[in-house]
Parts: structure tokens; C-alpha cells; sequence
């Protein structure tokens, strides 16, 4: 008997034992009174009885008006009386009559069946329970997905930009493929993998790619799928999955955002064994217990390992720990490369120059841009999708989409260039700044204005003169509207808000103040956790303290003095930046530099006759007073 019908007879009989329960329910509630034959022949006479069911020598029926709370009777005829029914016509009672033997089934089935059904039930349920390991109806089986090998089609051919990772993990699958090559030796390999890194660099495409690879089931799993609210159901499915990988074993089980179950015991509670450490224990206690786990790889992907329970981390659980990070400029023509493989793209695309132009871009991020790209050209219709799709779908992927219905006053225009070209004549002539991209006065997402750079390679670290740079640059917009408007504007607010952010790193976590010395004051773990749960404290003084807000005061100020020097010794420069920004709006890099030399412009291509306007050449769109330009969206973000 198949499952899908042991399920259909099993709900079949639910149904007729809450049927006849019913049944019985309703005539255990309904109230009959015992009457002998002189009193019921007395109702009758008086027209109170309504109804009558003769079987045999037995009469029940209804009453017109109830008797000690009861609406129905019983009485018995006596053996001379056996046709009394003329007497109850007579007074207009409804008469019906039933054989003696014609209730014997009916008295089987709804006493004797129910009671056979029953115990039924409770021997199947009973059973489910002990062949489900304590999980009736599997509400405690794991919920983990099985990718058989066909149906797995990724392999290491998919995944790009993260080389070294890649060369890592080729140890687990050789283990998978061929076990006795380590086993011969008495080599052990690693239990568990665990792949940190940011959103969106790959760790999940890098677990499908290793069950491609070595061709074996891959269990995929979420970590807050282990947690419920009833205690224990967390630990049944980890126990559940463990089971599963087992019988299905050699496997990979890959749990996503392990943190959600793996974190430290005991962070913010006060006493007692809540549902989710109940799980991380059994999670514990699968990976290294008494039991092995032959043939059993379990991948873990979190970012957020710094919340995890050390238990967890230690060899013998997660023995390998391997950060996925962001791809280099290498890595970022590599993952393109593999995005645009099904898209048609025309002969002009340089993807070196779409990866040099996405810094700090992950695998996710590069593949929505080459989707944008993609449906732009779509908008377009063009047959294949051109470079400018491309540097279309990077603008909008970094500083949002064109704010077309913002119409900006010729007043509000002219404020935004002057801010824009202080940015952009600030960063031109500071060597340790990066260089600029691109200079546009069209709106778009929450600016009216961006002034975009972008270094020639990657960063991994910032030097001081670099940073210094970088704070001047982001003041260039506001000293630019004091020096060539003599006012200033609100514009300037999220300028303020990085340099400020930047200089305190500087003083604080980044020991670049001369005065402060070589020490770290950061605390950013203690602000958010109270002091029993981090063990840490402030860890500077209120002397300290104020030398800490003079010395940020310092570098900004000094910045800002910079900038002032610069944009009052290159006024013909920011003249005319400004000119060619009220004119064309938007200047790459090429039209940017011909300006800061005294060259000539050079000529634009006509724009695509289409009724979206072509990246270079955005049409202006109307605007408010309030302006929130974005100078430097690659700008330093840490440093070591």
C-alpha cells in the first residue's frame, strides 16, 4: 500500500469518526423523560403529545411542552394495549411505526464501529509516530531541499572572480570523488566549511558548484528554518537532516545564514534554555558527537561570523574557515564575462573598462548591471547591447535612476554646477585624490548633482595624505559656493556628515593624529551592547574626549582651507567647468580633462533618436531649492 493511499483511507476514517461522534453527541445531549403508561395516556388525552415512534412495545416521540426540562419521552404499552394507536390518531398525534429488528445495524454502527475506528487511529497514529522518529505528521522533519546530481547543473565553470577560493574547495570534492586517497593515508577531511563574506559575493553559488562538481546530492537549508516556536521542534529537524544526509550520503548540506541558529549561548538572556540554543546544542552534538558522520560535508555561509558561538568554530565542526571577498579588477571582468555570455553584445563593449568603472562591486551586483544593460538596449531597440548601455546601467546602478520630472531653475542649475565643479577642480588638482569619471548636474536617486570618481586599481589600504585628500574633496562643493556665489545652501549636509565621519577614524581607529598618538579608541562595540554583555567600557577620559573633538575639528578645517587655496588659484578652471556643466550637463572624463588643460570640447555623437535620452546626454529635469549632491561615491570606506 503506497503512502498516498495509506493517507486517503487514514482521513477517510477521521471523517466518519467525527461523523458519528457528531451523532452521538447530539442524542447524549438531547433530554428524554421515562413516563408510565397512565401519565403518557394522560398527555395524550390532553393533546400534549406531538409525535410518536412505536417499536414493538417501546414509544418515543416529542413532547408539546417539556417536562422536568425535558422535550422527549419514553413509555412502554402494556401487553393489552398493543393497538392504541386509533386513541392517538384520534388526538392528533403524528404515529409513525418501526420493525423491533430494523435497528440492530444502526445500533452496530453507531456504537460498535466508532469504538473499532478508534482504535484504529490510535494504532496508526502510534505508529506514525515511532517510524517518524517522535514527528507526528512530520511536524518535526527537517525542511531541508534535496538537488539530486541531474538536476544540479552548476559547476566551477559558473562562478568567477574568486580563483583562490575555488582552489580551496577542490580538496572537499576530490574527497567526495575519491575517498580512499585520503583514507589510505589516514588523512581526515575537513567536517564543515564555513564561507564568510558579504552579501552577494557568491558563497551560495559556491556551495551548488561543488555538488555540481563532485556530482553528489546537495541538501540546501535556511538557518532560521531550524527555529520554531515550540521548544524541541529546532532540534527534531536538525536530527531529522542529519538523517537524511545519511542514507543519501556521500552529500553536501548547505546552510544559509547560519547565524541565525549558530549564535553565541547566552548573549541577552537571563537564565534560562531557549528554543534556538536547544537547536544549536543538537547542531553541535550532529557534526562532532559520538556518532560520525561519514560521507557528510556540512557548508555554512554567514556575514556575520563575528556573532557565531565559539563551539562552533572549532576544528572538528567548521574546521575550515574561508572568506569570499569582494572581487578585484580581475575578478570583475571574469564575473561579467560569465553574465553576458547569453546576452548579444555588440563589438564596442571593453568589459576591463566596465570592471575598472564598478569598484567594490560583488558577483550580485555585476550581474544586475549587465541585466540593466540588457534591458536598456531592449528599450532601445538595438540588436545587440552597446557599450553605452553598459555605462547607462552603471550610472543608474550607482548614483540611482534620472529624476525627469525635477525641473531645475536656472538659479538652482547654476548652484549646482558651481557646487559640483568645486568637487570636481579640488579632486583634479590634489595628486592623492582619485581621479574623476564623471561630472553631471542631472538629478538622479537622492541627488541633484554627482561628481563620481573612480581610482585607476583597486584600494586595500588608504594612506593619510590620501584621506586628507579625499575630505578636502568632499568640502571643494561648499568652499566653491562661498568663493563664486557668496552664499551657501543645505547642499552640503551629506558632504559634512562623511568628511566628519572619515576624520574621526582618522583620530580614533586609524592612529593618524600626531597629537592622540598611535592608540585605537573606537568603541563601537559598546555603544550598541551594554557593558555585561561586551565587557567593555569606555575607554578614554573626558579630557580625552575633548582633544579627540579638536583634533577631528583640526583635519576638517584644514581640509576646507585646502580646498579654499586651490579653487581661489584655479578660478579660470572653475569658470569655465562651470559654463560647460550649464551647457552640456553631464562631462565625462575626456571632456573633463580637455577643460581642466584649456583645450577645446570635443564634438558629441548625435543622441539615439529614441524616446529615452542616451546616457551622456540626459535631458534637465525640473528640481527643488534643497540639494543633496553625492561627490564621491568610491570614496574610502576603511583602511588597516
Amino acid at each position: 500500500m503506497n503512502q498516498q493511499l495509506r493517507n486517503l483511507i487514514l482521513w477517510a476514517l477521521i471523517f466518519v469518526v467525527i461523523a458519528v461522534s457528531i451523532g452521538l453527541l447530539r442524542k447524549a445531549t438531547l433530554k428524554e423523560t421515562d413516563l408510565p403508561f397512565s401519565k403518557f395516556d394522560q398527555l395524550v388525552q390532553q393533546g400534549q403529545i406531538v409525535s410518536a415512534v412505536i417499536k414493538g412495545t417501546a414509544v418515543h416521540g416529542e413532547l408539546k411542552q417539556a417536562i422536568d426540562g425535558a422535550t422527549h419521552y419514553t413509555t412502554n404499552l402494556p401487553p393489552d394495549l398493543q393497538n392504541y394507536t386509533p386513541q392517538m390518531v384520534a388526538k392528533g398525534v403524528d404515529v409513525k411505526s418501526v420493525e423491533p429488528n430494523s435497528g440492530q445495524y444502526v445500533f452496530a454502527l453507531a456504537y460498535i464501529l466508532p469504538i473499532v475506528l478508534m482504535i484504529g487511529f490510535w494504532i496508526f497514529f502510534m505508529r506514525q509516530m515511532q517510524s517518524g522518529g517522535n514527528k507526528a505528521f512530520s511536524f518535526g522533519k527537517s525542511k531541508a531541499r534535496m538537488v539530486g546530481e541531474a538536476k544540479n547543473k552548476i559547476t566551477f565553470k559558473d562562478v568567477a572572480g574568486i580563483e583562490e577560493v575555488k582552489e580551496e574547495l577542490y580538496e572537499i570534492i576530490e574527497f567526495l570523488k575519491e575517498p580512499q586517497k585520503f583514507s589510505k593515508l589516514g588523512g581526515k577531511i575537513p567536517k564543515g566549511v564555513l564561507l564568510m563574506g558579504a552579501p552577494g559575493t557568491g558563497k551560495t553559488l559556491l556551495a551548488k558548484a561543488i555538488a555540481g562538481e563532485a556530482g553528489v546530492p546537495f541538501f540546501s537549508i535556511s538557518g532560521s528554518e531550524f527555529v520554531e516556536l515550540f521548544v524541541g521542534v529546532g532540534a527534531s529537524r536538525v536530527r531529522d537532516m542529519f538523517e537524511q544526509a545519511k542514507k543519501n550520503s556521500p552529500c553536501i548540506v548547505f546552510i544559509d545564514e547560519i547565524d541565525a541558529v549558530g549564535r553565541n549561548r547566552g548573549m541577552g538572556n537571563i537564565g534560562g534554555h531557549e528554543e534556538r540554543e536547544q537547536t544549536l546544542n543538537q547542531l553541535l552534538v550532529e557534526m562532532d558527537g559520538f556518532e560520525a558522520n561519514e560521507g557528510v560535508i556540512i557548508i555554512a555561509a554567514t556575514n556575520r561570523p563575528d556573532v557565531l558561538d565559539q563551539a562552533l568554530l572549532r576544528p572538528g565542526r567548521f574546521d575550515r574557515r574561508i572568506v569570499v571577498p569582494r572581487p578585484d579588477l580581475r575578478g570583475r571582468e571574469e564575473i561579467l564575462g560569465v553574465h553576458v555570455r547569453g546576452l548579444k553584445v555588440a563589438d564596442d563593449v571593453d568589459l576591463s573598462v566596465v570592471a575598472r568603472g564598478t569598484p567594490g562591486f560583488s558577483g550580485a551586483d555585476l550581474a544586475n548591471l549587465a541585466n540593466e544593460a540588457a534591458l536598456r538596449a531592449a528599450r532601445r531597440g538595438v540588436k545587440a547591447v552597446e557599450m553605452e548601455d553598459f555605462e547607462f546601467a552603471k550610472d543608474k546602478v550607482l548614483m540611482g535612476s534620472e529624476r525627469r520630472s525635477m525641473i531645475l531653475s536656472e538659479e538652482d542649475k547654476k548652484v549646482v554646477a558651481t557646487h559640483e565643479s568645486g568637487h570636481a577642480v579640488v579632486a583634479y588638482n590634489l595628486p592623492a585624490a582619485d581621479p574623476i569619471h564623471k561630472v553631471s548636474i542631472v538629478p538622479r536617486g537622492m541627488a541633484l548633482g554627482v561628481t563620481q570618481q573612480l581610482p585607476m586599481d583597486d584600494k586595500y589600504n588608504y594612506s593619510k595624505e590620501y584621506l586628507e585628500a579625499e575630505i578636502a574633496v568632499m568640502l571643494g562643493g561648499r568652499t566653491a559656493e562661498e568663493l563664486f556665489l557668496g552664499s551657501i545652501t543645505t547642499g552640503a549636509g551629506n558632504d559634512f556628515e562623511k568628511a566628519t565621519e572619515m576624520a574621526w577614524k582618522m583620530v580614533t581607529a586609524w592612529g593618524m593624529s600626531e597629537k592622540l598618538g598611535p592608540l585605537s579608541y573606537n568603541s563601537d562595540k559598546a555603544q550598541f551592547m551594554p557593558f555585561w554583555e561586551t565587557g567593555v567600557r569606555n575607554q578614554y577620559s573626558e579630557r580625552t574626549a575633548q582633544e579627540i573633538d579638536e583634533e577631528v575639528k583640526r583635519i576638517v578645517l584644514q581640509a576646507q582651507q585646502t580646498a579654499r587655496d586651490l579653487l581661489t588659484q584655479r578660478k579660470p578652471q572653475m569658470e569655465h567647468l562651470i559654463r560647460a556643466l550649464l551647457d552640456r550637463e553631464v562631462l565625462d572624463k575626456e571632456e573633463f580633462t580637455a577643460i581642466m588643460k584649456g583645450e577645446p570640447l570635443p564634438d558629441r555623437p548625435v543622441p539615439p533618436a529614441v524616446g529615452e535620452a542616451a546616457a551622456s546626454s540626459p535631458e534637465p529635469s525640473p528640481g527643488t531649492p534643497a540639494i543633496s549632491p553625492s561627490p564621491s561615491l568610491s570614496g574610502p570606506v576603511g583602511g588597516a
